[in-house]
């Protein structure tokens, strides 16, 4: 029996603030989203890993962070300061709450401080550390868990500083599909989409060496949008419903994890939201069959480590006995 996870990269406008051109109607509707993710969660009780950014939960700020050692390069020149009942866009304690307070068991991941990309050729192992310590600093003041870690845009980077701060485990990206870097990837992806019967890919934690539970995502439920989704929907079904469907089903018949990722902003659309129900209700159908199971990115990360140190305990027994013989 497989396992879906479900990981949501919780930013406002943090997401968008280093863009020339933001895209004005997420960063407006993201409050709205997340609550209606929230919302869609709780209907089917399935829990999710909520990476959020660490600034979010800050009470208020001067916006300048001159003490974070990307201050003097810009990167807060967007931060308006004050406070979170002023700023509503750069601070989100109330949806920490929220999240908390939600009938489904969610964790609360992390998504860097002020969602700085890690990229070595942009930022210093100083800037990284800033940015991951500080989360686990407000894990503590919050009584929330520092386990999980989702990089902004899928730059893995400097994990090394993620083990040495006490987190355990970190989304990676999406291994390749057989149309990545193919020069027909667009016409590729959309058949891919719409008519194949190759499901996304399943995927196996692993433990890399930091001792870091590694889990790859398989499908970003937001992969399939502008003209190609349009014309895709006067054909049949959404194509992204459908490839989690295949996901999905394909968890139920054998071992391996699906792993699908959102933002709450990509939830602007009645559209967008239905596309969210529609999966997550077919993910509830197999789990109330017992299919499958329903699983946050800590939960795989326990599961992963605990099995580990089973299996260098019993290889540790097991050389101890043929040593004494």
């Amino acid at each position: 029996m497989g396992t879906i996870v479900v990981s949501l990269d919780s930013e406002l406008a943090w997401g968008f603030h280093d863009l020339d051109s933001p895209p004005e109607r997420r960063v407006r509707g993201a409050r709205a989203g997340w609550q209606r993710a929230i919302d869609v969660f709780d209907e089917y009780s399935i829990p999710a890993t909520w990476a959020v950014v660490g600034h979010l939960l800050l009470e208020e700020c001067d916006g300048a962070h001159r003490d974070h050692p990307a201050a003097g390069s810009g990167w807060f020149s967007s931060d308006p300061g004050g406070d979170a009942s002023e700023n509503e866009r750069w601070f989100g304690p109330d949806l920490v709450d929220r999240i908390r307070d939600a009938d489904a068991d969610h964790e609360i991941g992390w998504h860097a401080f002020s969602h700085t990309v890690f990229d070595r050729e942009r930022i210093t192992p100083e800037i990284a550390a800033a940015e991951i310590r500080r989360c686990a600093t407000i894990a503590r003041e919050r009584d929330l868990p520092a386990s999980s870690f989702v990089f902004p845009r899928n730059v893995v980077g400097f994990r090394d500083l993620l083990a040495e701060h006490g987190f355990r485990g970190y989304r990676d990206v999406s291994p390749p599909r057989w149309y990545d870097g193919s020069p027909a990837y667009p016409l590729a992806k959309f058949a891919s989409y719409t008519v194949g019967e190759t499901p996304p890919p399943l995927v196996r934690p692993t433990v890399d060496e930091h001792g870091l539970v590694n889990v790859p995502a398989s499908l970003d439920l937001f992969s399939f949008e502008g003209p190609a989704r349009r014309v895709a929907r006067t054909i049949g079904e959404d194509p992204v419903v459908r490839q989690a469907k295949m996901g999905i089903d394909a968890a139920a018949e054998r071992d391996g994890i699906f792993h699908v990722w959102l933002h709450p902003n990509n939830l602007v659309r009645e559209s967008d939201r239905d596309r969210l129900r529609r999966i997550l209700s077919y993910v509830a159908d197999r789990r109330d069959r017992g299919l499958l199971s329903v699983e946050t990115m800590a939960d795989v990360t326990d599961r992963v480590l605990d099995d580990a140190t089973h299996e260098a305990t019993t290889d540790g027994a097991a050389r101890a006995v043929g040593d004494d013989d």
